[in-house]
């Protein structure tokens, strides 16, 4: 999901609201608190943050121009903020201050709006920037050590005039968790943010064969309504030609023909109609047999045909469905097989083997074709991914046979070797829950 180029004017405005309270909590603490000795170099700081806002302010009518300009604008911006933040605890006794854990949001806007390696780069800078201020205010405290950092302490009330000094056990385990926690929240961040891009691309893939469902549901209305006209004037001509046995058995293989064809179109215009997947108790056997009746039971061209089907309870899912999913599953193995093979439909009950679902059904269709490549094995179920482009695929059949399968709240599995074959696993859920109606 590309989150909107306005993000870089939010960054603005939150600014603003930033900039505000940092002057507040600067006079809080010097005029009215007096734990801040020397305010001076906060104001600087934060009249800083004010000047580089106004840059930002005005040059946001360029900021749209394109995703790849708002996320280089927001790079900047977090760049700029977290150098400013770590000069203000520098400024007000950065081991010390409780704003330190003010860094992690900034990590969760760049794991938000930036991609890449860009939040572990902002985290790494963070990291150096603030593991640098410890330790040169730790060594600086020594005599023997030539670079002495100026040191900027809080006095709280409860606390002598005098400074404590600087604890390097207790200075390494604050860095410590300072850094884990700066770089946890970074990979949690980039995570979720992951994973809602691969959800919304799904969502539009799915918004994707809707459509196309649509469009195959019309083209298959217009293809019946013909089919009907050819039909009245076939029955009229094998009325003429009754008494010639051969017209007569062309007459009736057409007349089959043409009742496949309109089966053909009925059940694509079923299939598309937005009525979503009934859940109910389905026997996968008859599911297999039904499949089988349509491809020929023993042969299709050179390819030998068998089943083997156990003894399994009902599953839960929608018959119609799981027999288009099987088809084209078979489709696909035929299609693998151009010398000829051998095609297998098994099923069997898993058991206590299907981690997922105690009790579930496995439908294997297997072929001992050409095989996939271990590269395309992560591609085959994307929409449109297709090696048989020249040869008439599409590449939507086995990404619509993943979210069908889905939907009944089942999974397909593939396991294939090159030279030896492929085997697509549909596990399914044993039946026994209330029907549902899947979206």
């Amino acid at each position: 999901m590309k989150l909107p180029p306005e993000g870089a004017r939010w960054l603005v405005w939150l600014r603003w609201l930033a900039c505000g309270s940092v002057f507040a909590v600067i006079w809080l603490t010097s005029s009215l608190l007096g734990i801040v000795a020397n305010p001076v170099p906060l104001y600087v700081v934060a009249a800083g943050m004010v000047l580089y806002n106004l840059l930002f302010r005005a040059s946001q009518a360029d900021w749209t121009a394109g995703e790849g300009n708002a996320e280089r604008n927001i790079l900047f911006q977090v760049a700029c903020d977290l150098v400013a933040l770590t000069l203000l605890l520098y400024f007000s006794d950065l081991p010390r201050n409780p704003f330190l854990v003010y860094f992690v949001f900034h990590m969760i806007i760049s794991g938000m709006y930036l991609r890449g390696s860009a939040p572990a780069v902002l985290a790494a800078l963070v990291t150096l920037l603030v593991g640098a201020v410890m330790l040169l205010e730790y060594l600086g405290q020594w005599a023997w050590f030539p670079l002495h950092l100026p040191r900027f302490p809080l006095h709280f009330p409860s606390e002598p005039a005098e400074p404590p000094r600087l604890d390097g056990v207790a200075l390494l385990g604050e860095f410590a968790a300072f850094a884990s926690a700066l770089w946890i929240t970074v990979y949690f961040t980039t995570s979720i943010r992951r994973y809602v891009d691969r959800a919304h691309a799904e969502i539009r893939q799915k918004e994707k064969m809707l459509g196309i469902g649509q469009l195959v549901a019309g083209i298959a209305h217009q293809i019946a309504n013909p089919l009907d006209g050819v039909q009245n004037c076939l029955r009229r001509v094998g009325e003429r030609v009754k008494d010639d046995p051969h017209l007569t058995d062309y007459i009736r293989m057409m007349a089959e023909a043409l009742e496949r064809i309109e089966r053909t179109a009925t059940r694509v215009q079923a299939f598309a109609r937005p009525r979503g997947i009934t859940l109910q108790s389905t026997d996968a056997n008859a599911a297999v047999e039904a499949t089988l009746e349509v491809l020929g039971t023993t042969h299709v061209g050179n390819v030998r045909i068998m089943k083997d089907l156990a003894d399994i309870p009902s599953v839960q899912g929608d018959p119609y469905t799981l027999q288009e999913v099987l088809f084209n599953l078979c489709t696909n193995a035929l299609a693998a097989m151009p010398q000829g093979g051998t095609l297998t439909l098994r099923t069997y009950p898993l058991g206590r083997r299907d981690e997922d679902q105690m009790g579930s059904v496995a439908i294997a269709v297997s072929d001992t074709g050409v095989g996939i490549p271990r590269v395309d094995l992560e591609k085959i179920f994307e929409p449109f991914y297709t090696t048989r482009g020249d040869s008439g695929g599409t590449g939507l059949g086995l990404g619509l046979c993943r979210m069908l399968i889905s939907e009944m709240g089942g999974r397909i599995e593939v396991r294939s070797v090159l030279g030896q074959g492929s085997t697509f696993t549909v596990v399914l859920n044993p039946a026994g829950k209330p029907p549902r109606a899947a979206s």
